[in-house]
């Protein structure tokens, strides 16, 4: 699966002339999110390290306007963040 995959379907279209399905796009803040769990998965701390550093600088700069999901947003930074230490720490997670 492609990041820029919508959530919904294939995407294609439904037949010869159609108008093409709208597409439901993620956030760029969740593309992210995705792209830092696949380093983690791929072991690559360094990337993932990166990219929770322009998440955490997409969310918690000021809004331009207001943001209903600011608090999940801030929980799901957090949790990476620990996800990250306890990679990079596997010898605590064993205590």
């Amino acid at each position: 699966m492609s990041l820029d995959d919508d959530e919904g379907g294939s995407g294609a279209e439904s037949g010869r002339g159609a108008a093409p399905a709208p597409r439901h796009t993620r956030r760029l803040s969740d593309k992210i999110l995705i792209a830092f769990h696949h380093a983690c998965d791929q072991g690559d701390f360094e990337v993932a390290e990166e990219l929770l550093r322009v998440l955490e600088m997409m969310l918690t700069r000021r809004p331009s306007s207001p943001d209903t999901n600011r608090r999940k947003n801030l929980e799901s930074l957090v949790a990476a963040h620990e996800r990250l230490w306890l990679l990079r720490h596997p010898e605590v997670k064993d205590q």
